[in-house]
């Protein structure tokens, strides 16, 4: 494989990873589920905040505010059709964080 000299890195820590893994379980379980967007947002931001991606560094400039009304409409969707449809939700929701992800440097 040809060297391009341009690095790709991650930076983030394991304490985050495992603070994440305590309280995302216990907040979505508390809100039954309606926290989903915030905690994707929140993932997702702090992956990208962590990550040098061929010398880049990217933002996560999405909200969960935005996430979720799209999300209830793509839950409503999949149970009105009895799952059919999360295979395009799910195709929505990775659409919407790529395009929602832009390079800072």
């Amino acid at each position: 494989m040809e060297e391009s000299g341009l690095q790709s890195k991650f930076e983030g820590g394991v304490l985050p990873i495992f603070l994440f893994c305590l309280w995302a379980p216990l907040l979505l379980t508390i809100t039954l589920c309606l926290a989903f967007p915030f905690v994707i947002c929140t993932v997702i931001r702090w992956v990208c905040d962590n990550a040098l991606i061929g010398g880049k560094r990217y933002r996560f400039k999405g909200t969960a505010g935005e996430l979720f009304g799209r999300w209830i409409i793509w839950f409503l969707l999949s149970i009105i059709t009895l799952g059919i449809y999360s295979f395009w939700s799910t195709r929505n929701q990775i659409r919407w964080v790529i395009e929602n992800i832009e390079m800072v440097d």
